[in-house]
C-alpha cells in the first residue's frame, strides 16, 4: 500500500476482527472480578492465591508490553500476533480447567505474556494497515471502544455468565475470537517486520522486566497495604533499574525501545497525557464502583448496568472525535474534552452518602465523554506519527504509560482516598478495627453486629468514603485541568487529522516485509 492510500474493505475487515478480539479478550478479563468468589471457594484457594490469581496477568502483560513491541516489529507484526492469540486460547482453555490454585495462577501468568502481543502488534498493525490519517485515527477510535466496552460489560457479560454455567466459563470467552482472528488473519492482515532491524537485545529484555515488574507490584502492594517497606522498596528498585534499561537503550544501535522517539513533541506530549488520564481515571473509576456497590448497596450486576451510561458516552465520544479533529486542532478538541471531563468530576465532589445514583453517573458520564478526544488522538500521535518499522515501539510506549498510569493512580490517589476514610470514620466501641482500615472492612465488620451499632457505623463509613471521593476528585479536576492547558499549548502546531501528514511519519528507507500484504489486494 502506498503511503496516504486510503483503505479498502479488506482493510475495514481486519480491523472488524481485530475489534471483535479485543471487545472479547477485554470482557474475558473483567469477568475474572466475578468469578473470583466462585473459583476460590471450587479451588479451595487461599487470600494470598487469590491475589496472585487476579494480579498475576497484570504483572506480567505490564512487564512484557515492552518486549513485545520491539520483538513485534522484528519478526513481524502479524506473526507475533497469530503467535499470541494462539497462546492465548490455549492458556485461556487450560486456566478454565485448572485444577488447583498453582496451576490457574501459571495459566494466567500465560495469559499475560499472550496478552502481551495484542496491543501492540494490533495497534502497529492498524498503523500499517491504514495510512491515510483521517481513517487511521478513525480505525483507531474502533480499536479503543471496543477494547473499553469490554472492560465496562465484562461485569455485565459475567453476571449473566456465572448464573447459568460454572466459573470456567469466564475464560473461554476470548476463545471464540482468537480461533476467528487464526483463521482470518492469514487473509486479511499484512504482514510488517522493520528492514533491516537487528537481533533482539536479550540483555534489554531483561532490564526491562527487571524494571517493570517491581515498580507495577511495588504500586499496587501500596494500593493494597498502605506504605510499608516491601512495596516501597520493591518501587524503588525498579526505578533505578529503569535507569540502567534507559541508558543502555541510548547506546544501542537498534534498541528494545528507541527513546528517540521521544524527540516527537507531540509524540511525547500524547504519551504524557495517555499516563496522566490513566493515572486520574482508574482510580475515580475504582472509587464509583465501591460507591455503587457499598454505599448504594447495588449488586455485581446492578453496578455494571448502572455504569452503561458512560460506556455509550466514551463510545460516542471515541467515534466523533476523529472526525470532529479533521476540522479541529487536536491541541483543541483535547483541551476541551478535558474541560468537559472536569465538569464530570466536579459533579462528583456533589454525591452524598444518601443519594441515588444518578448524580454519580452523570459524572462519570461526563467524564468519558470528554476523555474520548484524548484517549484517541493521543494514539494516533503517538503510533501514528513514528516511523513505520517504529511504530510497534511506540505501541508499546503508549500502552506501558497506560499501564504504569493506572497502577499509580490506583496507589496514589487510594491511599489518599483510603487516608480520609481512617481520618473520618468513627468507628463505635468495642468494634474490631477491620472497620477503620476501609468501607470494605467495614461492610464486612457490620455483617456480625446488632443493629443500631451496624447501622451507625456503616452511616459513618459511608459519610467517610464520600468525603474522600469528594476530595479525590476535586484532585484530580485540578490535574486534569492542568493538563488540558498544558496539551493546548505543547500541541498548538500540529494541524487538524489529515490535514497534512506528520513530518516524523515518513517510511525510513524501508518495504514492508517480503511477503505479499493480502490488504494490499484489490488496490
Amino acid at each position: 500500500m502506498e503511503p496516504n492510500a486510503r483503505a479498502g474493505r479488506r482493510e475495514w475487515a481486519g480491523l472488524a476482527v481485530l475489534a471483535l478480539a479485543a471487545l472479547l479478550v477485554s470482557i474475558d478479563v473483567f469477568v475474572l472480578l466475578l468469578a473470583l468468589p466462585h473459583l476460590s471457594a471450587d479451588l479451595g484457594a487461599g487470600a494470598t492465591q487469590q491475589l496472585w490469581i487476579m494480579d498475576v496477568y497484570a504483572f506480567l502483560l505490564s512487564g512484557f508490553l515492552i518486549t513485545m513491541g520491539g520483538l513485534g516489529d522484528r519478526i513481524g507484526r502479524r506473526r507475533l500476533l497469530l503467535a499470541g492469540a494462539a497462546a492465548f486460547g490455549v492458556a485461556s482453555v487450560v486456566a478454565a480447567y485448572s485444577p488447583s490454585p498453582e496451576a490457574l495462577i501459571v495459566a494466567r501468568a500465560l495469559l499475560g505474556i499472550a496478552g502481551a502481543t495484542v496491543a501492540p502488534s494490533t495497534l502497529s498493525l492498524i498503523s500499517t494497515m491504514f495510512r491515510d490519517a483521517r481513517q487511521r485515527s478513525q480505525a483507531f477510535g474502533v480499536w479503543l471502544a471496543s477494547f473499553i466496552g469490554g472492560a465496562a460489560l465484562g461485569p455485565i457479560v459475567g453476571g449473566m455468565l456465572l448464573e447459568h454455567f460454572w466459573w470456567g466459563a469466564a475464560f473461554l470467552l476470548g476463545v471464540p475470537a482468537m480461533l476467528l482472528l487464526l483463521v482470518l488473519g492469514p487473509i486479511l492482515l499484512p504482514e510488517y517486520r522493520a528492514p533491516d532491524a537487528g537481533r533482539l537485545d536479550l540483555a534489554s529484555v531483561a532490564l526491562s522486566l527487571a524494571a517493570v515488574l517491581p515498580i507495577v507490584y511495588g504500586l499496587k502492594e501500596l494500593a493494597r497495604t498502605g506504605w510499608h517497606a516491601t512495596p516501597v522498596l520493591a518501587t524503588l528498585a525498579g526505578v533505578l533499574v529503569g535507569v540502567a534499561f534507559i541508558r543502555r537503550q541510548r547506546r544501542l544501535d537498534d534498541p528494545l525501545l528507541d527513546l528517540r522517539l521521544l524527540a516527537n513533541r507531540a509524540l511525547s506530549t500524547a504519551l504524557a497525557g495517555t499516563l496522566t488520564a490513566t493515572l486520574l481515571m482508574g482510580a475515580i473509576m475504582m472509587f464509583l464502583t465501591q460507591h455503587l456497590q457499598l454505599v448504594q448497596g447495588l449488586s455485581p450486576l446492578r453496578t455494571g448496568l448502572w455504569m452503561l451510561p458512560s460506556l455509550f458516552a466514551n463510545m460516542l465520544s471515541f467515534q466523533l472525535s476523529p472526525i470532529l479533529a479533521r476540522r479541529i486542532r487536536p491541541a483543541v478538541l483535547i483541551a476541551a474534552g478535558l474541560a468537559v471531563s472536569v465538569s464530570g468530576l466536579l459533579v462528583l465532589t456533589q454525591v452524598g452518602a444518601g443519594h441515588a445514583p444518578a448524580t454519580l453517573i452523570t459524572g462519570w458520564a461526563l467524564i468519558g465523554l470528554g476523555a474520548g478526544p484524548l484517549v484517541t488522538l493521543a494514539t494516533e500521535l503517538v503510533v501514528g506519527s513514528a516511523p513505520q518499522a517504529k511504530a510497534g515501539s511506540a505501541a508499546a510506549m503508549n500502552e506501558t504509560c497506560g499501564e504504569f498510569g493506572y497502577a499509580l493512580g490506583i496507589a496514589v490517589l487510594g491511599s489518599i482516598g483510603t487516608a480520609l476514610y481512617r481520618a473520618g470514620v468513627e468507628v463505635p466501641a468495642g468494634v474490631p478495627d477491620a472497620a477503620r482500615e476501609s468501607l470494605t472492612g467495614a461492610a464486612a465488620v457490620a455483617a456480625d453486629l446488632p443493629g443500631p451499632v451496624r447501622e451507625e457505623l456503616l452511616d459513618s463509613a459511608r459519610a467517610a468514603f464520600t468525603t474522600g471521593l469528594h476530595t479525590v476528585a476535586l484532585l484530580s479536576a485540578i490535574a486534569l485541568a492542568g493538563m488540558a492547558v498544558l496539551i493546548a499549548v505543547m500541541l498548538r502546531h500540529v494541524p487538524p487529522i489529515g490535514a497534512s501528514e506528520p513530518e516524523s511519519r515518513p517510511e525510513p528507507g524501508s518495504e514492508p516485509d517480503s511477503e505479499p500484504a493480502p490488504a494490499t489486494a484489490g488496490h
